[in-house]
């Protein structure tokens, strides 16, 4: 469910300009994306689970 190292270290490889590039806007869009489908995922099947959808309507709105 969370963004492990290695998953957030493979988007910043993907999307950044260098190695350790983690401020630009590619790499904040591409790790806010996979947080969004994550907590999406979740809430598909714990539909009861506010906390977490409130998370998620902060990180949208």
């Amino acid at each position: 469910m969370t963004l492990t190292k290695e998953n957030k270290a493979e988007l910043i490889s993907k999307y950044g300009k260098s190695e350790g590039d983690t401020g630009s806007t590619e790499v904040q869009v591409a790790l806010l994306t996979e947080r969004i489908n994550d907590l999406t995922g979740h809430l598909r099947e714990h539909g009861k689970d506010h906390h977490s959808r409130r998370g998620l309507l902060m990180m949208v709105g």
